[in-house]
């Protein structure tokens, strides 16, 4: 299959020296897959991992994905495959690409003598405790990311926030339920409960003079979407044997638990990652509401889920959470 002319001239390849092999389409979306394999001009074969779509939706998602591992890379290099770059295709206008490290994964016994040390509870540790760098502009880093980013297939705005309880209301919960009536219609029971949960919930359990005794959380750079379907044990070009890696991710500047909510969802990272994780990264203070909190983020990706596939279920698993949380934190559906 030929490789098309933009990511010959991106990767700076000699056309004669490079093939390609189509793998799949992506979630079940209109997102394919493909590996590149090129001869440098040292004589040494590197191969690279391609994803490409069609239209605007597939255009955020490559710029999104591409600044998403780009962030996460500078902190961590082997956290995560290195993006070398994403845009329109030359011989196909109207088709996106996204082209990163080829990963060649493993199986979970293969794990070599770096992986037992450094572990994802490890990697990611680093990535949550490494301040954000304060963008153009601004005097100190914000909460929210430079572009764009995908959270399965929902776009989410990223609009630089001072305010984490703010940006987690604004840019996330009532998003989303705005997002959910473009696709499921008006749902006034979702819509006031949303509603109370930013209002009451979130300057409750994450008001800036609340964490932290009053110090407010630093913004770290996040995965985004880390369920275990994106982190698996792999090799990266200048790996000496697999290691924990992870990929399709949906960065944002946040407080580190933001990043446990999906996790938690999802389960398949267990009570012993949680251990050594937060051997590393002490839970927030009060640490008293720290499930409480890690249940509020949760919310957002029931949400997620139910704007992306209308799943009564998700709608039902957001709304327990919220009803409980509510019931515990000073408010109840119907009231205001």
């Amino acid at each position: 299959m030929p490789v098309d002319s933009a990511i010959i001239s991106l990767l700076k390849l000699n056309p004669s020296n490079v093939s390609s092999s189509r793998a799949s389409s992506a979630g079940g979306s209109a997102t394919s897959t493909s590996s590149i394999t090129a001869t440098l001009a040292d004589g040494t074969e590197k191969k690279y991992f391609l994803k490409m779509g069609k239209g605007v939706e597939a255009e955020v998602m490559s710029m999104g994905e591409h600044e998403s591992l780009t962030a996460i890379h500078n902190i961590v290099p082997t956290l995560c495959p290195q993006s070398y770059g994403h845009g329109e295709l030359a011989d196909t206008p109207g088709q996106f690409f996204l082209i990163t490290d080829f990963i060649d994964f493993s199986p979970r016994s293969s794990s070599s003598p770096q992986a037992r040390s450094q572990t994802l509870a490890h990697k990611l540790a680093k990535l949550h405790t490494t301040p954000a760098p304060t963008p153009a502009g601004y005097l100190k880093p914000q909460f929210g990311f430079s572009v764009p980013t995908c959270c399965g297939n929902t776009p989410q705005p990223n609009t630089f926030t001072s305010s984490w309880a703010d940006f987690y209301a604004n840019h996330r919960l009532r998003f989303i339920d705005a997002q959910s009536k473009k696709s499921n219609g008006t749902d006034k029971q979702l819509e006031e409960i949303i509603a109370q949960t930013c209002t009451i919930l979130v300057p409750r359990l994450l008001g800036d003079k609340h964490l932290k005794h009053g110090k407010g959380v630093t913004p770290v750079v996040v995965h985004g979407d880390l369920w275990s379907g994106n982190a698996s044990l792999g090799t990266l070009p200048r790996m000496a044997g697999p290691e924990e890696i992870v990929y399709d991710s949906s960065a944002v500047y946040a407080h580190s638990e933001y990043e446990l909510g999906i996790m938690q969802m999802f389960g398949g990272f267990g009570r012993e990652f949680l251990a050594e994780y937060h051997g590393l990264v002490p839970k927030t203070s009060p640490e008293e509401e720290y499930e409480d909190r890690v249940k509020l983020y949760e919310v957002f990706h029931h949400l997620n889920h139910y704007a992306m596939f209308g799943s009564a279920g998700y709608k039902r698993g957001a709304i327990r959470i919220m009803e409980d949380l509510l019931g515990r934190y000073g408010g109840s559906v119907g009231e205001t």
